[in-house]
């Protein structure tokens, strides 16, 4: 038996069938699961000998009717639609960083029908759990998305409690905003690169295994994210200019290889 054919059967045991009356005529379950593997594969990222790296963190944008019709069978699909890239990714070679999850979030600028796939490399080594059903939830705009606040956690637990931003609120702490998704700044010293050894790792062939960090020291009531390049190949750039080490503002356009990055204070 094949992996798509396995993922049918999975998704028939999850959702009795229940689920392609409620979608009807609208997104179907299959068209997901193939944007998601072609996601993956287009992703595909060669690190080493015979290791190729694909994103684990996968968010589908739905339109506000779709959305509303998947709510009752999200934690289901979630795990069929992890399991599907894990047997995909098998048979292509691939390799994760973290647990492969999927999620679903509400895009009200999307039609009926129509949908879109969000990926993101996510370091970890957190037991799987299903994704929660994201219906949303109105929330203090001062409070981050629940997304940033588990990457906050995974990052405070490898600090051990012993870096400078322990003591501030989630909502003053710095993060980086790449392809939509935050990534924060909760250690003293963050490393970007394409290794496994890197805090943000990223599937770019233009960045280098550790490609630069940046560290976060205190200036009294405020912090100060200095961004330093690593000797990497490609080199890195800020607002356009390729730098060695240099202050980061609010707003600051960080490039590395083919990936951008906008650099957020946290300041409020």
């Amino acid at each position: 038996m094949g992996v798509f054919d396995r993922f049918e059967k999975g998704l028939e045991r999850a959702v009795n069938g229940a689920f392609a009356k409620a979608f009807k005529s609208e997104v179907q379950p299959v068209e997901i699961a193939s944007a998601l593997r072609k996601a993956a594969d287009e992703r595909a990222a060669v690190v080493g000998r015979g290791r190729t790296l694909v994103p684990n963190a996968f968010v589908v944008e739905l339109g506000s009717t779709d959305h509303d019709r998947l709510y009752d069978y999200a934690d289901a699909l979630s795990q069929e639609f992890a399991s599907n890239l894990r047997a995909h990714a098998d048979q292509q070679g691939y390799a994760f960083v973290g647990p492969v999850t999927v999620e679903f979030e509400e895009a009200p600028d999307l039609d009926t029908g129509v949908f879109r796939v969000r990926t993101a490399t996510v370091k970890g080594r957190q037991p799987e759990r299903p994704a929660p059903a994201a219906r949303p939830i109105p929330r203090d705009p001062e409070t981050p998305a629940p997304h940033v606040l588990r990457a906050q956690r995974d990052l405070a637990a490898r600090t051990q409690g012993h870096d400078v931003l322990a003591a501030q609120s989630p909502s003053r702490r710095p993060w980086l905003d790449i392809d939509g998704s935050a990534y924060p700044l909760v250690a003293s010293t963050t490393v970007i690169g394409r290794g496994d050894e890197a805090d943000i790792v990223l599937d770019d062939p233009g960045v280098s295994r550790r490609h630069a960090e940046i560290r976060v020291t205190t200036d009294g009531p405020h912090l100060v994210a200095t961004l330093r390049d690593l000797g990497s190949t490609n080199g890195t750039f800020v607002d356009g200019e390729r730098v060695g080490a240099v202050q980061l503002v609010e707003g600051s356009s960080v490039t590395v290889g083919r990936t951008r990055a906008t650099f957020r204070s946290g300041e409020r």
